[in-house]
């Protein structure tokens, strides 16, 4: 069973307590990044307060989330137009190397065991 844990992180220079069951490392890796989003919103809106720093780094991290999902979705979908196209030049291969040996296996005599 995991264990839930307190990890202190510091965001915009304010300290946090995260209870979690994730791994510190993890979680101080991940307020890292929102600390980071977190000034690049703060130098873009300097005279805003810090909730408005706040929702505009939660936006940018938003875009940022939707667009690698947009990007994952298409990178699915063209991975899986490649297999189906793999798998239809597979089945041809393997159609014409199949007639061919079905052609030779008829050209042998069939054995008569009828004595």
């Amino acid at each position: 069973m995991d264990q839930t844990r307190v990890v202190t992180v510091e965001i915009n220079g304010q300290r946090y307590p995260i209870r979690s069951n994730l791994d510190a490392a993890y979680i101080a890796e991940l307020a890292a990044y929102v600390d980071q989003k977190m000034a690049v919103a703060h130098r873009e809106c300097p005279q805003g307060d810090s909730l408005k720093v706040a929702v505009l780094a939660a936006l940018n991290i938003a875009d940022e989330c939707f667009r690698a999902r947009d990007e994952d979705a298409t990178r699915r979908r063209t991975l899986n137009s490649r297999a189906e196209e793999l798998e239809k030049m597979l089945d041809l291969a393997l159609g014409i190397q199949v007639e061919p040996a079905a052609d030779a296996a008829a050209s042998y005599p069939t054995p008569n065991y009828a004595g």
